[in-house]
């Protein structure tokens, strides 16, 4: 026997082997064929050997047919394996201490993790497994129960990947509960989400929680503490997987997303610490079904201590909210507290009273778009600047921050340069291509901030076709924009509308209506119940004058009806005077008595029923 030899050759091993048609198979009682040792790790399989005569033509075909049936076999094979491991993972749970109910749905919900070990088990008997004389009598089973306890995560990686993790992840985090049982790491599993993770009420909406994030990474722009980078790390894994921060809809996806991030969570007392971070929460009154939400959002605060926690949830009472719901506030933004945030807020304080704008502005504004908090006061300033080159400052910059804290978390170049997907022009250039210069565009951003931080194409646009549509051409829009801004960001169909249809429907033509807009736009912005009809009322019942009078007059609407039109109207009619409604209206109180009583003052004319005076008619007549 040639020593030398490197692979096992029929020819030269003489009484191994016997021939018969060109096929070799294994003497009865022959020795065991050779072996290679491979790096003395693994051994190559024992296996019969077959050797074909013929062309290579004739070889390939053999080769192809017996591949053919190997994968046959190997199907049914295949099939029969997983059943076998599946009951070996299972007996193997329950060596472990888990119950056999839950060992079975383990078993049969951990698929990659049985594939695992199959192919474990494969590469074994393949390569060879360690110089074990027990292996040999081995079942497929009991191998399968071998590679698992030698895996030495006592079948935490199984139980992980039911929980919806992948098998890589599973590893990974199961190295982290190296010190936990099983049954250990189940128990606290179930007792996290039955603290934290409980079923949602009816009126949970996972999308605000996912909004609140989107938000806050858009805009933070100050220096973040180590909670804070971990919390936008978590953040960030999320969005590169399939589904981003929607994943967190699912209580199940999130929760398994979570102990990916943050798997020391499962190192936590389920018993003494993370009952009383709850109970705080609760305290702080934040409902069950929104707990998640504040875990979620803000994960460090499970690891902190129960004083910490406290102190951090005092920190809310600084700012000024209505109602002192600041349960509500912390739904909305739970990153208040961490330590970089509540030291920006106190930044946000001096800048504020650097611009003279209050506290209690600054908080309210807080309250509505918290993410201020988010933003550096070096990024709010710029916006400022650009409100100060409008000429909004100090009282209307109040103004501003109250109705639209919004626009501060704006980039100055969206404010002058704003454009929705790069069509239609900014909201600057769109009133000074109206003809309207900066100073009368400052006033109608401290009239009305919302136009500023409307969109373009979906609302502005919209309301200026709108416009064209019932009689308003270019020429007049400049005229009724700035009379009447809040037009642009009012709802078209549910009051605009309605108003215009109340007004055809007295009987006003389409021309009649165009030119009340054109000469008095804010009639569209009067209700019609509170001011339209009782003035309608009063002008064609009690003054008996026709309807169409107020198209030559429509801002006879403005005029309050008790305090100006009800005591000029009986005025006039007490002196048999009949005039347009214009000169009945449009004078102040001296000019209407000079010019209809002959008098410097005017004094009241109350209204008179069945012949009674129902006033004082020593009371000044007011403006409205």
């Amino acid at each position: 026997m040639g020593g030398d030899v490197p692979f096992p050759v029929p020819h030269k091993h003489e009484g191994c082997f016997a021939l018969s048609k060109c096929v070799l198979s294994r003497h009865p009682h022959a020795p065991a064929p050779f072996e290679v040792d491979n790096d003395k790790a693994r051994r190559r399989r024992r296996s019969n050997w077959r050797c074909c005569s013929g062309s290579e033509e004739s070889q390939s075909q053999s080769q192809s047919q017996s591949q053919s049936q190997k994968q046959g076999v190997s199907s049914s094979q295949r099939e029969w394996e997983v059943q076998e491991a599946r009951e070996a993972v299972s007996s193997y749970l329950r060596e472990l201490g888990v119950p056999e109910e839950e060992s079975v749905s383990i078993a049969w919900n951990s698929a990659e993790y049985v594939k695992m070990l199959v192919e474990g088990v494969r590469e074994l008997d393949e390569w060879g497994w360690e110089a074990d004389e027990q292996t040999a009598g081995l079942s497929f089973k009991d191998k399968i129960l071998r590679v698992a306890a030698e895996k030495g995560d006592k079948g935490k990686i199984a139980y992980l990947e039911t929980l919806g993790l992948t098998l890589s992840w599973s590893i990974n985090v199961a190295g982290y509960l190296s010190t936990q049982t099983l049954p250990t790491l189940i128990h606290k599993v179930t007792r996290i989400k039955q603290l934290f993770f409980s079923p949602p009420d009816n009126d949970h909406d996972p999308s605000l929680l996912i909004k609140y994030i989107r938000l806050t990474m858009r805009y933070l722009s100050i220096s973040i503490d180590e909670d804070l980078q971990r919390t936008f790390s978590f953040f960030e894994k999320l969005q590169a997987k399939p589904g981003g921060l929607n994943t967190l809809a699912s209580q199940d996806a999130a929760f398994c997303s979570l102990i990916q991030t943050f798997p020391r969570l499962l190192h936590l007392s389920v018993d003494n610490h993370l009952p009383r971070i709850l109970d705080s929460l609760h305290n702080f009154g934040i409902p069950t079904s929104r707990i998640s939400n504040i875990i979620l959002a803000f994960p460090p605060l499970l690891f902190w201590n129960l004083q910490l926690l406290q102190t951090r949830l005092l920190a809310f009472q600084q700012i000024d909210v209505a109602d002192q719901d600041y349960a509500k506030l912390l739904l909305k933004y739970p990153w208040l507290l961490s330590t970089s945030i509540q030291e920006n807020y106190a930044e946000l304080l001096a800048f504020s009273y650097s611009i003279k704008v209050s506290k209690t502005q600054i908080d309210r504004a807080i309250e509505s778009h918290p993410h201020l908090l988010s933003c550096s006061t070096s990024k709010l300033e710029l916006m400022v600047d650009q409100f100060a080159k409008l000429g909004v400052r100090n009282k209307k910059l109040n103004q501003v921050i109250a109705r639209s804290p919004q626009l501060l978390l704006r980039k100055p170049k969206d404010f002058l340069q704003r454009r929705d997907n790069f069509v239609g022009p900014e909201i600057v250039l769109l009133f000074e291509n109206m003809d309207l210069d900066k100073d009368t565009i400052g006033r109608i951003l401290a009239r009305c901030p919302e136009i500023f931080a409307a969109s373009i194409n979906k609302t502005l646009q919209r309301k200026i076709e709108f416009l064209g549509r019932v009689g308003v051409s270019k020429t007049f829009l400049a005229g009724v924009i700035r009379k009447y801004p809040e037009l642009l960001v009012s709802d078209i169909d549910k009051t605009v509308l309605q108003r215009i249809m109340y007004l055809m429907k007295l009987g006003l033509s389409g021309e009649d209506i165009a030119y009340m807009i054109r000469t008095f736009s804010p009639l569209l912005g009067y209700s019609i119940e509170r001011v339209l009809r009782p003035k309608v009322e009063f002008l064609v019942n009690s003054m008996e004058r026709p309807v169409t009078d107020v198209v030559g007059y429509p801002r006879y609407f403005s005029y309050s009806l008790e305090k100006k039109i009800k005591p000029r109207y009986w005025v006039l009619k007490r002196r048999d005077i009949k005039c347009s409604l214009k000169d009945m209206l449009g004078k102040n109180d001296e000019e209407f008595a000079a010019e209809f009583m002959g008098i410097g003052r005017m004094p009241v004319s109350p209204p008179v029923q069945n012949g009674v005076s129902v006033t004082d008619p020593k009371s000044d007549l007011k403006q409205r």
